[in-house]
């Protein structure tokens, strides 16, 4: 009797500490919360193009150039970002600098469907030399009587909507401001209107995505200084506006793009010439800013094609 009560005992003691004993056990293993995603994100990539134009005029006298680019992001909040990037680009100005530097940050809210791109941009043109055979410690003036500037550096201030009407269909705006345009006294301000649609994934030709885009703008342009005086306008030249225009298709396969685009600018050769100070300018192209003077192509039509490549970290970290 007594052997049977404490077989009793023992049973009930097992059984009393068997749901502790149980939930101690790592029979199924429970999950961690996940962590937050980081605030912080970073996007990089490189181009290389046969032409590079920037607002219908080109920076490489119509031959290749290679870009590059790396810009640090913050998140505030989903709707809100922070951001500040420097990029390089190769160039052929006619001041023999040696490349173009940028340096730019802003801020980008979005709404809804409206995204907004507000910030600061600084082009710097290192290592030039000035051409003026009038100004004391500069180079003669350039073989066809063209002058520059050593320092073609400036600021720009821009602000740039973008209304996603759905999602493919984007419908853009760019407004750019400077006190002196390429250094050169004059103030410039750049207004244009964006249009670009992107095809839904079934309408993908095979592995590759497809965008079609264009811009429509106008340059508008004030008076240089007197480093750029001519017969008439001793004190700088009126630079003449101008509208540009581009239009394009675009391929996509993961993180590259083709982007093949054909660009113009109304502006005439002679015109052209007293803005860009083309070295190549050749013939007799007269304005009244450019009296008796070359003409220049560096504003005429162009085909570009350019191949590049984007990440972000927090895609590859995915």
């Amino acid at each position: 009797m007594n052997k049977v009560v404490l077989s009793l005992v023992a049973a009930l003691a097992v059984s009393a500490a068997a749901p502790a004993f149980a939930a101690d056990m790592p029979v199924k293993a429970v999950k961690a919360p996940a962590a937050a995603p980081s605030p912080w994100d970073l996007a990089f990539g490189a181009a290389v193009m046969n032409d590079y134009i920037f607002r219908g005029v080109t920076q490489s006298n119509h031959k290749v150039s290679g870009a590059a680019y790396v810009e640090p992001r913050y998140n505030i909040n989903p709707n809100l970002q922070l951001y500040v990037g420097t990029a390089v680009e190769t160039i052929k100005f006619p001041n023999d600098a040696k490349a173009e530097v940028d340096f730019y940050g802003g801020i980008r809210p979005t709404f809804g469907q409206l995204a907004l791109d507000l910030g600061a941009w600084y082009y710097w043109y290192p290592s030039g030399t000035c051409y003026n055979s009038a100004v004391v410690g500069c180079q003669p003036s350039l073989a066809n009587g063209n002058v520059i500037k050593s320092n073609l550096s400036f600021w720009e201030f821009y602000f740039k909507p973008t209304w996603n009407v759905n999602d493919s269909l984007a419908i853009g705006g760019n407004l750019f401001y400077t006190p002196s345009f390429l250094n050169s006294g004059a103030p410039g301000t750049y207004v244009s209107g964006t249009v670009k649609f992107t095809a839904p994934e079934k309408m993908a030709i095979g592995p590759l995505g497809w965008y079609v885009s264009g811009e429509f703008g106008r340059q508008y342009l004030g008076t240089s200084d007197s480093f750029y005086g001519v017969v008439g306008f001793p004190n700088g030249i009126d630079y003449a506006d101008y509208n540009t225009w581009n239009i394009g298709v675009g391929f996509t396969w993961k993180q590259a793009t083709l982007d093949l685009r054909y660009s113009d600018t109304d502006l005439s050769k002679g015109n052209c010439n007293a803005f860009t100070s083309d070295p190549g300018a050749s013939g007799v192209a007269s304005t009244p800013i450019n009296p008796g003077g070359p003409g220049s192509n560096w504003c005429g039509a162009a085909f570009v094609a350019k191949l590049s490549i984007d990440f972000t970290a927090s895609a590859l970290l995915k």
